[in-house]
């Protein structure tokens, strides 16, 4: 009996310990993805972004470009549309390109230090790091990172899952979700490349200016045409082009509009939308213009990536630009992270 009972003991441990073999610990796991991730001198990467807040789904496509220590280049571009921003960091600071509209702004900024995104992963290697409360879950081909986000989101988007290929220790997907965990963000990575490095001329924003000039004699006969229609229509009547409007609201359940005001300036319609109480703002809004000739205008503030695009935050403002519509929202008595859930709940209809 006594041998039968010490076999059961010598089988048990047996099976415990291969278990514990074939379980990798969170720490070492996390000490490897870190490593690799964070450590790399450059690389370049490919993902989808589709973001389900603030109305229809919307889908992006992000290219990254980042050389250590600071130089990154990110290309968003809707699905479907063909209206992309950059954001680039170089030896002369930071800038955000809007080539469709000829507008760059240039920030003295330690961006992505402050207000990163989920698409960079180095940031997404700090999130892990910085996480006091980190669980890690072990799938068959995957390790899966249950953390919180850090990033300009993080009140209203707390919560990120990250899935990590067991195989290459690269992430696959990052989903970002809202304080009930429902799901706001998901960024699958297609392709990521490490180890890449490109010259600092890459990441000069010049290259970027007067795309429409730069087929110069390779442009058809048709596309030559096309923007001679274009520049003359252009230059009929005024330096600038809009379009009406519909006004956007912002869908909160603090927010209590208490004046709207529309001022007709230069033949332009400015909507101002004045909210009062303990968490007082005023939202200002009017159709884009485009400029004729791409020259860098200094912003003060932060790039904010805003998810639907890229704008320009201080301790009492934040601007950007979406759908043909330039945005302002000015307070002295709201957060940034408030005054990013004013701008990410804008929406096109009533105040209800």
């Amino acid at each position: 009996m006594g041998n039968r009972i010490v076999k059961w003991l010598v089988l048990f441990c047996t099976i415990l310990l291969l278990s514990a073999c074939g379980t990798a610990s969170q720490e070492k796991v996390l000490k490897k993805v870190n490593g690799k991730w964070g450590e790399t001198n450059g690389y370049e990467l490919n993902a989808t972004m589709e973001i389900k807040s603030g109305g229809e789904p919307r889908n992006y496509n992000v290219t990254v470009w980042h050389t250590k220590p600071d130089f990154y280049r990110v290309e968003v571009m809707e699905s479907g549309k063909d209206v992309s921003q950059m954001i680039v960091r170089n030896a002369d600071g930071v800038f955000v390109v809007t080539p469709t509209l000829n507008k760059m702004y240039k920030f003295q900024s330690d961006w992505p230090k402050k207000n990163s995104q989920a698409y960079l992963i180095g940031a997404l290697a700090e999130d892990l790091a910085e996480d006091k409360n980190l669980v890690m879950k072990e799938e068959e081909k995957a390790y899966i990172f249950e953390a919180a986000t850090r990033n300009s989101y993080k009140n209203s988007m707390p919560h990120q899952v990250i899935t990590v290929d067991k195989k290459t220790l690269l992430p696959t997907s990052v989903v970002i979700m809202n304080d009930v965990k429902e799901e706001q963000i998901r960024i699958t990575f297609k392709k990521i490349k490490l180890g890449v490095q490109h010259a600092a001329k890459e990441y000069a924003v010049e290259q970027f200016t007067d795309k429409d000039n730069t087929k110069g004699e390779q442009a058809t006969p048709a596309e030559k045409d096309g923007k001679e229609e274009k520049d003359e229509k252009e230059a009929v009547g005024a330096d600038v082009e809009y379009q009406e409007f519909q006004t956007s609201y912002p869908v909160l359940n603090w927010a209590q509009l208490a004046n709207e005001k529309v001022v007709q300036e230069s033949g332009m319609e400015r909507v101002i939308l004045t909210f009062e109480g303990e968490k007082a703002f005023t939202v200002m809004q009017q159709p884009v213009t485009k400029e004729n000739s791409m020259l860098p205008v200094s912003s003060p503030g932060d790039p904010v990536d805003l998810g639907f695009t890229i704008g320009a935050i201080t301790d009492t403002s934040v601007s950007w630009e979406k759908d043909g519509v330039e945005f302002f929202v000015a307070s002295s008595k709201l957060t940034r992270e408030e005054m990013i859930e004013v701008a990410t709940s804008m929406t096109i209809g009533s105040m209800k």
